[in-house]
């Protein structure tokens, strides 16, 4: 898992994990979080979900980061947005009224570019990433986002024999030891069937995969480093 992986993925359209509607379990659980209007609301691993679009139709700011330029080139365009583009280090920032987005490394952000961010949607970026790399992608989080801060976090469990990742089977379990002191989190409702939603995954051979949502929040203070 490199960033060449996504570079090849959207350069040769391999991208089975977008999804051409706004997903169904935001719309059902984001009312949970209790935002007010507006927030800046943080999608990190973004690509060019129409999830985002979702949510600055509802008044939010919304701050996406996503390596391929690819994938942010396609999502204004397919807005019908028109960005202006900022170099700042190794990041290139688009940006529209009601959006922004930092293509470049995820981990190479902080909140010195970013500002201040109220809230979090992570639809599938957890689940892109490899088991090893899960524990920092969730510290960096918690760096990024302000004590009290809540999230709303989908995540997949199914056989990972059956299939290989991305996305990738994330247990309740890993979430909760995941979580560990930075995080409170909290399932909501019950799992659904993915494969309702997603028959590509029936195609690669899974006979089940279970969609989780979780409700997150920041807790305690900034880690070290």
């Amino acid at each position: 898992m490199n960033p060449q992986f996504w570079h090849e993925r959207w350069r040769e359209n391999r991208i089975g994990f977008h999804l051409d509607e706004v997903n169904p379990r935001l719309v059902e659980h984001w009312p949970a979080l209790e935002l007010p209007v507006p927030a800046r609301v943080l999608v990190p691993l973004c690509g060019k979900s129409v999830d985002m679009a979702w949510l600055r139709e509802r008044g939010h700011d919304v701050v996406g980061v996503e390596l391929s330029p690819i994938a942010v080139e396609a999502f204004f365009a397919e807005q019908q947005l028109l960005p202006r583009c900022e170099v700042t280090g190794d990041l290139v920032i688009w940006r529209a009224p009601g959006i922004e987005i930092y293509c470049g490394d995820f981990f190479a952000i902080d909140t010195e570019r970013l500002g201040r961010l109220d809230a979090l949607y992570d639809r599938a970026a957890l689940i892109a990433l490899p088991a090893e790399m899960r524990p920092r992608y969730v510290e960096h989080l918690a760096r990024l986002l302000p004590t009290g801060a809540p999230g709303l976090l989908l995540t997949l469990d199914y056989h990972q024999a059956s299939m290989a990742g991305p996305p990738f089977a994330v247990p309740d379990a890993e979430v909760n030891a995941l979580a560990a002191a930075q995080w409170q989190v909290m399932p909501l409702g019950p799992p659904r069937e993915a494969l309702d939603d997603n028959p590509r995954f029936a195609e690669s051979g899974l006979a089940s995969a279970r969609e989780q949502a979780w409700r997150m929040e920041r807790l305690g203070s900034p880690p070290a480093g």
